[in-house]
């Protein structure tokens, strides 16, 4: 039987909800984070978008882009509770519900729609009951696989609805460019455009064989999403063991202090997602890889959980100066949290290193 999966994407989910309980914030460049040096804007309205403010960019950088920005501290006690009563929405009509973080999830409504119903019908009935439950809009994408439900919530942000159906899905995937692909980040997008591949078209045009001498243990993906090809189910409760964030440099890093400054964004990342699912991790892992592929992992465990950025950050930094000087220029860096044990901070950590 052919699924129908539904992903739902709340519009700007963090800055919305300070708009809805801050009325004087609506219609601003509202950024949700800490106006301080060292801050990290976690997420922004679409009014601050405009400007190129975006979520992981530095304070300042996003106080000089938009001189008018309002800055709301993070309340992740609220957003939980506005995720909770946004899947009580969800539950009306499936129990196969994979959330992706607080404000994103995917729906298998296959069964749901042997009752009468369309995946587009039910689709727009849960827009209708968030906005009902809590004044917020929702972005909603309806298709006969995840990549492409995901594709198509994307299409018509804010408080769209897009439907793919398996007619059109091939015809969809060929028109976009590669870096509007779930998976294909800037580095990768660079690297394909260098091979030609601009489009779906492009990518759909190549052969597995090409494909794997280019793109390693990613091409069998490339090249069933450039077909619309996506077998994955939607999986229900699943279980996190780790919370991370990575990043791929567009030229190698080869200076201690740049490759720890390169660090603050991605902790900042590692930071909110911590904060979405309200957990803290008694293990930081550092991920480095180099320009030659080559990758190493150090990782730390403390004596108690750990989510605050500085804290965090020491044990990275503490990690990363132990590799240098480094032998190789560093095309990657990651750091994960793991350990999940408490959701309150330590104040005092011994240091376990292993």
């Amino acid at each position: 039987m052919q699924r129908r999966i539904i992903h739902v994407d709340m519009d700007a989910f963090f800055a919305s909800v300070e708009q809805r309980d801050h009325p004087e914030l609506r219609g601003k460049p509202v950024a949700v984070g800490r106006d301080q040096a060292r801050g990290v804007v976690a997420a922004a309205s679409y009014e601050a978008r405009v400007f190129g403010v975006r979520s992981a960019m530095p304070s300042v950088t996003a106080r000089r882009q938009c001189p008018d920005l309002i800055f709301a501290p993070p309340r992740f006690d609220v957003y939980r509770a506005v995720s909770a009563q946004i899947h009580g929405v969800f539950e009306r009509y499936t129990e196969l519900i994979e959330p992706l973080s607080l404000d994103e999830a995917y729906l298998d409504v296959t069964e749901a729609c042997q009752g009468g119903l369309t995946a587009t019908e039910i689709a727009q009935d849960i827009r209708m009951g968030i906005k009902e439950e809590t004044g917020l809009t929702a972005s909603a994408g309806v298709s006969y696989n995840k990549f492409l439900a995901k594709l198509a919530s994307d299409q018509d942000k804010p408080d769209g609805l897009t439907v793919i159906t398996p007619r059109k899905g091939p015809g969809f995937v060929a028109s976009l460019p590669v870096g509007r692909f779930n998976g294909v980040g800037p580095v990768t997008e660079a690297k394909m455009k260098k091979l030609g591949i601009l489009t779906g078209a492009d990518l759909r045009g190549k052969s597995l064989t090409f494909l794997v001498e280019h793109f390693g243990s990613s091409a069998e993906r490339y090249h069933a999403i450039a077909r619309g090809i996506d077998d994955r189910p939607v999986r229900p409760n699943r279980e996190r063991k780790s919370v991370g964030a990575e990043n791929t440099f567009a030229e190698d890093l080869t200076d201690l202090d740049e490759a720890l400054s390169r660090l603050e964004p991605i902790i900042a990342k590692v930071v909110t997602r911590c904060g979405e699912k309200d957990v803290a991790g008694r293990t930081v892992t550092l991920k480095v890889k180099y320009a030659d592929f080559e990758q190493i992992t150090r990782r730390m465990t403390l004596s108690g959980a750990i989510r605050e950025p500085d804290r965090i950050m020491a044990v990275a930094r503490e990690l990363l100066s132990a590799e240098y000087p480094f032998r190789k220029g560093i095309r990657l860096l990651g750091v994960s949290m793991s350990g999940f044990e408490s959701k309150e901070p330590i104040d005092e950590a011994q240091l376990e290193l292993f």
